[in-house]
């Protein structure tokens, strides 16, 4: 079955809009019962795009689980959705949880950004309902000691020391061409630390940091930080800011001619999203991105993949963190065989999931944080995504710095 999803399906009715997935309701008693599953995404607001394409990822995995015959230990309980709007504020992603426990949710994912997920957790602990973060990098996502709290993929620390190594590993390979960068980065909590981590780390690579410029989301205008970046005659931009603002800011940069080495991204909002690509895609060439990503080669990223393109939707990696998370509470509720919220927590704790379309090792979470996880590095050539690290899951050799333009 494939489908196409739309924001104003999901947003049918204001506040909560339960998918059910399961068989109509004249025909509920002769079928399976149902277990809730909460998802807080932003459906409106400055993050839309990415809490619509967060939600779709859901709905893929919870059609695809309960396709397989649903929690069997349940007695093939069928998963059904109960998506809620964050509508892109953090006060909005609070009082969600106030409507899934209403719902019965036995745990959710979400929420796009850190300070939604950091907003959602913070109420849902005290109804004790698990979180299961597709996306919040915020290192102080982990750092609350929230027993709810379950950061699947990987946060900022992890992303930019991961990033820090491949680029070094690429910069020995021109000979170190790479002297001096210059850091914009979004003001928010993961954007702040990372450029914080930057300016520690990348000195010790024999790169100096000539610019740093922070700003908030969101942010209409890139012209001035466009120019500053020029000014700094910096090798090589290093960008984290979510999708508008990085698109923004590349056709700024091309449009003063700033002239770089690279653009390398970690946790580029746009740098590894195919609608930048489509849309922007001469100023999008050879942009490389150290970010979430699945394994291509996994036979249920294939279907993912298929059941995307179906649909007509964009295959972004919201969609792929965000099946992911489904997939990780279905084998919760597997193992723990109920709907209990405290069952469901401790289940989450004692996950040692390996079946994910992500490229991670058996799910660990320590202090709530899967470390496990692991980011990987994208590169656009063409009309293309391509994965060029870690080796083993790669698409395509990485081609650093630009070539120069004839």
């Amino acid at each position: 079955m494939t489908f196409k999803i739309e924001r104003r399906d999901l947003l049918k009715v204001s506040g909560a809009l339960a998918v059910g997935l399961a068989a109509p309701s004249i025909l509920r008693a002769q079928t399976p019962p149902t277990v809730k599953v909460g998802v807080i995404e932003p459906l409106t607001g400055n993050l839309a795009y990415n809490g619509t394409q967060s939600a779709a990822g859901a709905k893929f995995a919870a059609e695809a689980i309960n396709a397989a015959g649903g929690i069997k230990s349940m007695g093939g309980a069928k998963i059904e959705l109960v998506v809620v709007d964050a509508q892109s504020r953090p006060e909005a992603a609070a009082s969600a949880v106030d409507t899934l426990i209403q719902a019965d949710a036995c745990a959710f994912t979400g929420a796009t950004a850190s300070a939604l997920g950091l907003a959602s957790s913070q109420a849902a602990a005290k109804y004790k309902l698990a979180q299961v973060f597709s996306i919040g990098t915020a290192e102080t996502v982990v750092q609350r000691g929230l027993p709810n709290v379950f950061r699947f993929t990987p946060g900022v620390n992890k992303c930019t020391s991961v990033a820090l190594e491949n680029l070094k590993l690429l910069n020995e390979g021109t000979g170190n061409a790479v002297k001096t960068a210059a850091i914009v980065h979004e003001d928010g909590p993961f954007g702040s630390n990372m450029a914080k981590i930057l300016a520690e780390q990348l000195p010790k690579q024999g790169i100096e940091v000539v610019e740093t410029i922070s700003h908030p989301t969101p942010q209409r205008d890139f012209s001035n930080i466009a120019l500053r970046v020029k000014a700094s005659k910096a090798d090589i931009l290093i960008p984290s800011n979510y999708i508008n603002e990085y698109t923004l800011m590349a056709r700024a940069l091309n449009q003063q001619r700033v002239e770089l080495k690279a653009i390398y991204s970690i946790l580029g909002g746009a740098a590894s999203n195919i609608k930048f690509v489509r849309e922007n895609n001469a100023v999008a060439q050879y942009v490389m991105d150290c970010n979430h990503w699945y394994d291509p080669s996994k036979e249920l990223s294939k279907a993912l993949a298929a059941s995307v393109a179906a649909a007509k939707l964009d295959m972004t990696y919201d969609v792929m963190v965000s099946y992911a998370t489904i997939q990780v509470i279905a084998d919760a509720l597997e193992r723990s065989g109920s709907a209990d919220r405290q069952k469901m927590i401790e289940a989450l704790s004692a996950s040692t999931f390996d079946q994910s379309i992500m490229p991670y090792g058996p799910t660990k979470f320590v202090n709530g944080d899967n470390v496990n996880s692991r980011p990987v590095n994208t590169q656009i050539r063409g009309e293309k995504i391509e994965l060029v690290f870690p080796k083993e899951y790669a698409t395509a050799e990485a081609v650093f710095p630009i070539p120069a333009k004839n």
